[in-house]
């Protein structure tokens, strides 16, 4: 028995390792338009609103379907669900490098919503199942370290675009995803609790137990669900118009060229984002020893301290300064992303654990897709978007308070 357990052990931080190239992918390949935003608006004659609306579709599909990716992954299998989305995702990807229309561009991005809607819940909560209490966070937070690195380095679009094409990031990355789909094939496993899970029983419990509408009604009787809808709605809405408009507000504001816009965007916060998701799960899962609430507590201490930092890199004439207040509020960021889904295993049935997570994602990345979109109709209209920032930073300092209502149900 102790063989299992150490070999179990092992494969909880293997998996992380094998799901942390599957986050990069899965930032990177979305995040790719924003920093080719140049070339592709030239060649397909867009108005900023059209390309906010390539984003905006993205959002809204992979919203839609989050719930739904999340139902599939608790009720079969995490593994397969994973699998289906990255294949999928990859195939749209290379497709994306050969569209020859804006409205072939708005398609490829829809299926790639489609598709990357059931990634997250289903391995945000394969992870959940494998760390137990005191690994939780910093395995979480490991985990979503792998989506900061697709994001900053997704801000190396303008330089491919510089240099061979905005199409040839977009083949490359998708095929590598196609190929690394093989890998997750052979090594990637779904949790079994005791040997006799394995012969199926635990398979044939969650299809008798687990429905839609059971689902429903287990995850809105939870009033504490509804603090965290209204979180998730601001933090998607500011997420967002982060990802989808900072390289050009960097552009636009401090006059630089579009590769260092790209790759400021996404670089500095990445890193603070990255240090964030360490400390955050390191602390969280230290104090989670004393106090059951700890995760809860980190996330807002964090967001009360970032949250000045970002609506200070919107007001600020020095890019230094800009650059220190985007690796600050890049920590905040990652201190809440190593606890989400930690603090939402502690708050709801965790029979719905993915689906609870699909239904929040759903709520942040439709909200997002609508500001993204309307980020391009303010910028249209030459509403500066520094206004944008501020007005979202005093949201998410508040959204990040409400959360002291969110009573926890369950201690592990």
């Amino acid at each position: 028995m102790k063989i299992t357990k150490m070999a179990t052990g092992r494969y909880s931080w293997l998996l992380v390792g094998l799901l942390w190239i599957v986050a990069f992918l899965n930032y990177l390949d979305r995040i790719l338009i924003t920093s080719m935003r140049d070339p592709i608006v030239v060649e397909f004659k867009l108005s900023d609103a059209q390309f906010g609306l390539l984003t905006s579709v993205f959002l809204w599909s992979y919203g839609l379907l989050s719930p739904v990716g999340g139902f599939f992954a608790d009720r079969y299998s995490r593994k397969k669900v994973i699998l289906f989305s990255v294949l999928v995702w990859s195939a749209v990807t290379v497709w994306t490098g050969f569209v020859g229309s804006f409205h072939e561009m708005i398609a490829a991005r829809l299926f790639m919503g489609v598709s990357e809607a059931c990634y997250i819940p289903a391995a945000l909560a394969l992870i959940t199942d494998y760390h137990k209490g005191r690994t939780r966070s910093l395995a979480t937070g490991l985990h979503m370290s792998g989506l900061y690195a697709g994001l900053a380095l997704g801000g190396i679009g303008g330089y491919v675009a510089t240099l061979w094409g905005w199409r040839c990031g977009f083949q490359l990355f998708g095929a590598f995803g196609l190929l690394y789909s093989f890998v997750l094939l052979y090594f990637l496993k779904d949790h079994q609790v005791t040997p006799a899970n394995s012969a199926g029983s635990k398979s044939n419990k969650a299809e008798k137990d687990i429905s839609p509408f059971k689902a429903v009604k287990i995850l809105f009787a939870e009033r504490s669900f509804y603090v965290l809808m209204f979180y998730f709605g601001i933090l998607g809405m500011v997420n967002w118009l982060v990802y989808g408009w900072l390289p050009t507000f960097l552009k636009l504001h401090f006059n630089l060229s579009l590769g260092e816009a790209g790759i400021s965007a996404t670089g500095y916060v990445q890193v603070g984002s990255f240090i964030g998701v360490l400390l955050g799960g390191l602390i969280a899962d230290r104090w989670f020893r004393t106090n059951k609430r700890s995760r809860l507590y980190i996330v807002i201490i964090g967001f009360t301290l970032g949250c000045p930092f970002l609506f200070l890199m919107s007001t600020t004439p020095a890019f230094s300064m800009a650059v220190i207040a985007m690796i600050i509020y890049g920590i905040s960021r990652g201190i809440n992303d190593a606890n989400l889904m930690p603090i939402l295993s502690q708050t709801i049935d965790a029979r719905y654990l993915a689906t609870g997570y699909g239904c929040l994602n759903f709520l942040s990345t439709i909200i997002g897709g609508v500001m993204v979109y309307l980020g391009g109709r303010l910028k249209d209209a030459n509403v500066d978007l520094s206004i944008v920032y501020q007005v979202s930073a005093i949201a998410m300092l508040l959204a990040c308070w409400s959360l002291m209502a969110v009573k926890f149900k369950n201690i592990e």
